[in-house]
């Protein structure tokens, strides 16, 4: 399986300048110029491969279209690779030139994923306040980052997973006064549940008690400095939390490398060697009068009228009482990202492989020192982390600025019908309705996790052979549903849509794939081992044959594009599709009962073939493969 589709485009980019050249026209070349494509038909009578090539030649050359097809299906089939590797190239109305491949030359074909540049890919994502229980708009954002680092991976990168914890925020100051402050009863199971109940209660009291307000403004003082009673209770409450987060990821198959702690950015000196770069340029600037005095901001040019800026607030990096806004860690913790500060970490263990940042004593290890950085942040953050891009060319570091991306993806809402489940007024007839952990209206992951389980065993008729538990299960199907949407897609969440496992599910993908085992398991277990080698002879392929072979030809282009575009939705596009395909092969090519040795072999060598696509799919999704359901 390879870049088939790569290296027809290249034939045919090459052939179009061949025949541009003998045409005497060598004013225009390359595909994007002639707006050309080479794309698989929607009918396979048309072709594996098509090109309108010659419809976009004829309306520059002035010659008949179907003229110029033939001209170039002609010099095509002198090409030395296509002329192996398709059955024939032939010409078709109005003027197309369509290409059918030879697939059993493409499966003893080799073909190899494009190079990576060399260098560290870091991918910072969850970075979920540590100050209550996650919830499943949190959830989309660790799916997404997981599985872009699971398929940079499989593209050949080093990468390296980050999750930001700020331990200095608002969020966390208002859990600590409301510990403090708002007596609260209840059952609970978790610490994040408490303080899932604990927030919103807090948020009610400011309006009522203006002094509780200011109580959250010691409270951010005290955890900035650190050391004190009022600190540690803080670092306990995230530490706390943080952990449960963990577990619940790793039941959703997330993990991280390291945990980037906001405290040790502020008091092992990260901001002040960032603010030591920043004065060198002139851009941090003390605002002297309006409503900013005081403050410290980052100005970009002379010109710039910040007070009245619509985004003024994402410039402001120190505060006129002296806290630091998270824009101006930020700042310094990409530098650091990029190994462009003067600083660096110290590393403690945490546990299970994971390493978290830390004061004196920590280890000194190669972390960070990235080549590209990818941020997993909603749409709603693009602005502040455009003002981190700015700042990095500002400060000369123009090619650290080209590769930090930011993969901004729609946010999680509810639904009418999950909205009124949660006891929000929806009688203002909206389409959906926001998550707020002020309000306390949102969905728990262990709560949607709970109920998708429990729909997934009543659906299990045959408990006793199952290669997977239904909570792997649950997981798995949740996970699915969160990474098929493409990612600037608001996702507007329904309980009943989302515990779904019939159609495009995660759950259909997996039954696919262990479909596949059974049969390559009954093969061996009736003939001894599968013979996975390229049989000698294809037969005349039925529609279905042809269909899943054209679609695992695309397989590493998916891979290849997915990671340029980092957009994970193309990985769970290509695995439904081929499930489905794969699916309608077996209900029409019988496999175990087919009529000859040769067919036999055949078939039981494209199950093995979809077997291999579709479990390399399910490892960069993150879902397990099962060989039983």
């Amino acid at each position: 399986m390879g870049m088939l589709g790569q290296k027809v485009k290249a034939s045919v980019e090459n052939g179009v300048n061949l025949l541009l050249r003998e045409v005497g026209d060598t004013s225009l070349s390359g595909m994007e110029e002639l707006r050309l494509t080479v794309e698989q038909p929607g009918q396979l009578r048309h072709g594996d491969y098509a090109t309108n090539a010659p419809l976009q030649l004829a309306k520059r050359l002035r010659l008949p279209p179907m003229k110029l097809a033939e001209q170039l299906a002609h010099t095509l089939r002198q090409d030395p690779w296509l002329g192996s590797i398709m059955a024939r190239i032939e010409t078709a109305p109005p003027g197309f030139v369509n290409f059918y491949v030879d697939w059993r030359v493409w499966a003893i074909s080799s073909f190899q994923l494009p190079p990576v540049p060399s260098g560290k890919v870091i991918i910072e994502h969850t970075s979920i306040n540590p100050n209550k229980s996650a919830h499943v708009g949190h959830l989309r954002n660790s799916c997404i980052g997981d599985t872009l680092g699971r398929l940079l991976k499989r593209l050949g990168h080093e990468v390296e997973i980050h999750n930001y914890i700020d331990d200095l925020g608002n969020q966390l100051a208002d859990t600590v006064v409301g510990l403090l402050k708002v007596p609260m009863k209840g059952k609970h199971q978790r610490f994040g549940d408490y303080c899932w109940d604990v927030y919103p209660a807090v948020n009610r009291r400011y309006e009522e008690e203006a002094e509780l307000a200011e109580e959250r403004s010691r409270v951010l003082h005290a955890l900035e400095e650190g050391g004190s009673n009022l600190a540690w209770l803080g670092t306990l409450a995230a530490e706390r939390i943080v952990k449960e987060h963990l577990e619940e990821m790793a039941g959703f198959r997330i993990d991280y490398n390291l945990l980037v702690w906001e405290s040790n950015i502020v008091r092992e000196g990260f901001w002040d060697a960032a603010a030591q770069l920043l004065e060198s340029t002139g851009l941090f600037v003390q605002v002297k009068e309006g409503k900013l005095a005081g403050c410290r901001i980052l100005k970009q040019d002379d010109k710039e009228s910040l007070p009245d800026s619509e985004y003024v607030a994402d410039k402001v990096l120190v505060r006129s009482n002296g806290i630091l806004t998270y824009t101006a860690k930020d700042i310094a913790y990409h530098l650091w990202k990029f190994g462009l500060l003067s600083r660096d970490f110290r590393f403690q263990p945490w546990g299970g492989g994971l390493w978290t940042t830390a004061g004196e004593g920590g280890e000194n290890l190669p972390f960070g020192r990235g080549s590209m950085v990818i941020n997993v942040i909603d749409q709603r953050q693009e602005y502040p982390q455009a003002v981190v891009k700015q700042v990095l060319a500002a400060l000369g570091f123009h090619q650290q600025a080209e590769n930090l991306r930011h993969v901004a993806y729609g946010v999680v809402s509810l639904s009418p019908a999950a909205a009124a489940e949660l006891g929000v007024d929806i009688s203002s007839g909206k389409a959906s309705y926001a998550m707020s952990g002020r309000q306390g209206i949102g969905i728990r992951n262990s709560t949607l996790l709970a109920r998708m389980e429990q729909i997934i065993r009543g659906k299990q008729a045959d408990k006793t052979n199952l290669s997977i538990s239904s909570q792997e299960l649950a997981a798995a199907a949740i996970r699915y549903y969160l990474l098929r949407y493409n990612l600037q897609t608001e996702v507007v969440f329904d309980l009943e849509q989302a515990t779904e496992v019939t159609g495009n599910t995660g759950v259909y993908l997996m039954y696919a794939y262990a479909r596949s085992c059974n049969v390559l398991n009954k093969a061996k277990e009736a003939s001894g081992p599968v013979d996975i080698t390229v049989p000698e002879s294809f037969p005349l392929l039925a529609l279905e044959e042809h269909a899943l072979l054209r679609h695992l030809s695309g397989w590493q282009e998916t891979l290849t594009e997915a990671g340029t575009e980092l957009s994970p939705h193309l990985i769970a596009n290509y695995a439904f599709e081929l499930a489905a395909l794969f699916n309608q092969f077996y209900a029409h090519c019988p496999i175990l009962k087919a009529k000859e040795e040769a067919l036999l072999r055949f078939r039981l060598w494209l199950t093995e073939r979809f077997r291999e696509a579709l479990g390399d799919a399910l490892q960069v999704l993150g879902l397990p493969a099962p060989e039983s359901m």
